[in-house]
């Protein structure tokens, strides 16, 4: 073969072996990079598959990572976050039928359906958006309506049905609009918008609680009526940089409302307490108890603050929050309500005050400078007459800022101050404050309507408003031998802050005295009155609001000349007067006879002279109410009231009374004092009498033959005690009353009461008042040993009662007036086992109080006044750890000593004067 053949056909097969590699290698990179691209979709899917499940499943908690851009405040909004894990759900929904088709998931018509649903929610988070955090907070309960909405139509996708949520479509919708329309009005001020008025020492005390050194959980509680600035006091503390400095981070606010459960409320604290990442616990899934084990193993190792914001009544934490007190680890917990927290052992409790006039017209002028947007300064005359106006709203914050708008507008508008000041609408207010009202059951609205029979801003004692209440067919009193005498409806309107309790120095909290009703209450009472039980009111400045065929009649009148009315005085069944006593020095004799059905006629504080006889007609009656007049005597027609159950003739000086008075077996309460009798008394013969205040030792010694029918008799009083009275037979027919618990020994003038050894025969007594001087007490052996209340005024001892009154098993409250005269007091909290209240007051010699043992005291309250060569307190106060309550009256430099001493650092209320 020739060599060229040879050397082309060798390039030939050359070529076929670099062709075929070239191919093979071709094939085999290309098939690389198609596996390749294959791989890297399988993992794209499997990541987006992934991711979707996760989505799905990932708890609440996460919801501010997503939404931090929105700048809605979600740690302390439960509402708002609803609502943005409810748009999480439903969008994840609309994308996964998207990429799935519209056959594998949802039709086109629901799916615009739930587009809208979308669409609507997302309209109100960006309209909150837009909003701060204050103004969000004004819209609360509306948010909460349509946080509600939008989980019931998240939940309804969730579970595929699409059926039902057109009908949530409707729901969602009126409660955006209700959202948008509150949120879109006028702007309502809050005080926190306005800077704090008159917090400053409220702050203060609630700080110092809940920044002491105890170990445990501390639970306390502010209290208040509707309006008085609870939440503003709260979030004054939570803010505040001592208590942000010691709680760091760990810090909870829980608004709570009807509608909330213990699970809601422990998912909110978890999310504000504790650090949350997409890989943690499934929060919202986990059940109650496993939730509370969380918190409690968190707060083992991490003190807390939390606030918790006007508990609703159904709502019951106590056993979770028993918990945390085993772990509390110097936690702390501030309940705002108005309403007694029962359900939780409190530490302290704060009584929120209403403001005072300097404090209403400071913060009056702050709402108008901000609402007509500069100071406006006014002149000292136009502030008194602002000042005047303003007391009708009874120092309500809540009342003082809308009436505050009030003005500001009518100013805006061109009005002149002068005329500004002329009248005042409180209408707003009150509407505000009518909840309140309706919340109230059956019977406590029955005794809330009675006490518009009162003055505005008048005192009330405790006997008179039962007394009444039950004249109206009221059962408000619970009667037990075998324990005190609880004051249902009176403690329950304080515990509701109805009323405002005057004895703050008390042993319980169900023994009220005194107490008094905010003005816009008593305004709200009035106006409930006349619309629910014929109450009307007459006045003699012709401002009257008469009622078609009242049963209530109230009449105001001062000294001039007022025209009575004849007509609808038959159908009244309360007649109640005010004022000067004029209108009955015009009444004629036939005045009483138009009176058929009245059972309640009260002249308290009247100004009444003189008593007609035809009185005696009013056979109906049964309150007759004549305390603190000029009435010289009782008329004997009074003898033929046989339903008559009260009779009060106190301070009445030297009345005359007829003896048949005496001899009406319906009486249940006389009150009388320096009376005149006409005749022998028959107290015996009132076998349902309950209380007697004052009769003489000499008439009740000299014409009581048998007790045996005086069974009902708790309440006592035994006046003209001098050295010539039989101290000891008294004590003998007293203790034949088996139900007798109060009693109260009153000397005669400046005579010394007699020795009172054999007082123990009386043993059954709970509360023991002696007033007059006292050359001793009997031994500890001789007093009754039940005692939990005793007062000695005015008895001038010569030696210190203290030695001889710790060995009182059962002492709680002591209180004594000019009682001691010496200078050195020793007090042995070792002997008071029990004591909680200390009232020393015009000691004026006493110049060292010694104390023993002072941790171990039990020592609530503690009140000195008027001992004015008392400088120095004893350092034992200081260690006394349940001293919660603190008052001096002393002299000015006196009092500058204490406070700087220190002395008082560790009590939550004290009150040191000047």
């Amino acid at each position: 073969m020739p060599k060229s053949v040879h050397h082309n056909a060798e390039n030939s097969s050359r070529w076929v072996v670099i062709g075929v590699g070239v191919g093979v290698a071709g094939v085999l990179i290309a098939t690389y990079y198609v596996l390749r691209f294959m791989l890297l979709w399988v993992v794209i899917g499997i990541c987006i598959a992934a991711d979707v499940y996760r989505r799905q499943l990932r708890p609440r908690s996460t919801v501010k990572e997503d939404c931090g851009a929105m700048n809605i405040n979600l740690s302390g909004n439960t509402s708002e976050s609803i609502i943005l894990v409810a748009i999480q759900k439903m969008e994840r929904v609309l994308d996964f039928n998207v990429d799935n088709g519209w056959d594998r998931y949802i039709d086109e018509t629901d799916y615009r359906i739930l587009e809208e649903v979308i669409n609507e929610l997302r309209m109100v988070v960006d309209f909150l958006r837009d909003k701060s955090s204050g103004e969000r907070s004004l819209l609360q309960h509306l948010v909460a309506e349509f946080a509600d909405a939008a989980r019931h139509s998240a939940e309804l996708v969730m579970e595929r049905k699409f059926t039902e949520l057109d009908n949530a479509l409707g729901w969602v919708m009126k409660s955006r609009m209700l959202v948008m329309e509150a949120g879109a009005g006028e702007k309502e001020i809050r005080p926190q918008s306005v800077g704090v008025v008159g917090l400053e020492k409220d702050v203060k005390q609630l700080c110092k609680v809940i920044l002491n050194e105890e170990p445990g959980l501390v639970t306390m509680c502010v209290k208040g009526m509707v309006g008085v600035g609870k939440t503003t006091l709260a979030t004054q503390v939570y803010n505040n940089a001592a208590i942000v400095e010691r709680f760091k981070h760990h810090r909870a606010w829980i608004a709570l409302s009807s509608d909330t459960d213990t699970h809601e409320m422990l998912v909110n604290l978890i999310q504000q307490l504790m650090e949350q990442d997409g890989d943690s616990l499934l929060v919202e899934e986990m059940g109650k108890w496993s939730l509370m084990d969380m918190i409690c193993d968190h707060l083992r190792r991490i003190p807390c603050f939390i606030v918790l914001e006007n508990p609703p009544p159904n709502i019951n934490f106590t056993y979770f929050f028993l918990r945390l007190r085993r772990v509390g680890n110097g936690s702390r917990l501030l309940i705002t309500s108005r309403r007694e927290v029962t359900t939780l052992e409190v530490y302290y409790t704060h009584e929120m005050k209403s403001l005072d006039s300097d404090q209403s017209w400071k913060l009056f002028m702050k709402i108008v400078d901000k609402f007509t947007g500069h100071e406006n300064k006014l002149s000292k005359e136009l502030e008194s007459r602002g000042k005047e106006m303003l007391k009708n709203c009874g120092g309500l914050p809540i009342a003082i800022i809308d009436v505050g708008r009030q003005k500001a507008k009518e100013r805006l508008s061109g009005i002149a101050w002068e005329e500004v000041f002329d009248s005042i609408d409180l209408s707003e207010s009150l509407k505000k404050l009518e909840p309140m009202y309706h919340e109230l059951d059956g019977e406590l609205k029955a005794c809330f309507l009675h006490m518009s029979f009162f003055k505005e801003n008048a005192i009330m004692r405790n006997e008179k408003l039962e007394q009444i209440w039950a004249v109206s067919g009221l059962k408000t009193r619970r009667f037990a031998w075998a324990t005190r005498v609880k004051s249902k409806c009176t403690y329950d309107l304080s515990s509701q802050s109805i009323i405002e309790v005057l004895d703050p120095y008390q042993i319980t909290k169900e023994e009220v005295k005194r107490c008094r009703m905010n003005p816009l209450l008593h305004k709200l009472s009035v106006k409930k009155a006349e619309e629910e039980i014929g109450f009307e009111v007459l006045s003699s400045n012709g401002n009257n609001k008469s009622a078609q065929n009242p049963s209530h009649r109230v009449i105001h009148c001062g000294r001039e000349m007022f025209i009575q009315t004849t007509n609808q005085e038959k159908n009244l069944v309360s007649l109640i007067f005010h004022g000067g006593g004029r209108y009955l020095d015009d009444a004629g004799q036939s005045y009483w006879n138009n009176f058929e059905l009245l059972k309640m006629l009260d002249m308290e504080d009247f100004g009444v002279k003189t008593l007609s006889e035809t009185m005696g007609t009013l056979i109906e009656l049964r309150y007759l109410g004549l305390r603190n007049n000029y009435i010289q005597e009782i008329p004997h027609s009074f003898g033929d009231l046989k339903k008559l159950e009260v009779l009060d003739v106190a301070l009445n000086f030297m009345v005359e009374m007829p003896g048949n008075i005496l001899e009406i077996g319906s009486l249940h309460h006389i009150y009388m004092s320096n009376v005149i009798y006409q005749e022998p008394l028959k107290v015996d013969a009132l076998e349902n009498l309950e209380t007697l205040t004052y009769i003489s030792i000499y008439d009740w010694m000299y014409e009581v033959t048998s007790l045996e029918k005086m069974i009902c008799l708790q309440q006592l009083g035994v006046e003209e005690v001098d050295e010539n009275s039989d101290a000891g037979k008294l004590f003998a027919s007293l203790a034949e009353l088996e139900h007798l618990r109060h009693l109260t020994l009153r000397g005669f003038r400046f005579r010394s009461i007699p020795c009172l050894d054999n007082i123990g025969m009386v043993d059954r007594l709970w509360t023991l008042k002696l007033d007059g001087l006292l050359s001793r007490l009997p031994s500890a052996n001789n007093f009754p040993q039940g005692i939990k209340y005793l007062a000695l005024v005015n008895t001038c001892l010569d030696e210190d009662p203290m030695p001889l009154l710790k060995n009182l098993p059962w002492l709680e409250c002591l209180k004594l007036r000019n009682a001691y005269t010496g200078r050195i007091m020793s007090v042995q909290f070792n002997g008071f086992a029990d004591l909680l209240v200390l009232h020393i007051n015009e000691l004026w010699n006493l110049r060292n109080v010694q104390v023993e043992e002072g941790a171990k005291a039990m020592l609530e309250q503690l009140e000195i006044k008027n001992c004015p060569r008392l400088d120095t307190l004893p350092q034992e106060i200081g260690s006394m750890k349940r001293l919660r309550k603190f008052k001096m009256v002393t002299t000015k430099r006196i009092a500058t000593k204490i406070r700087n001493s220190g002395l008082m650092s560790k009590i939550v209320e004290v009150d040191i004067s000047p």
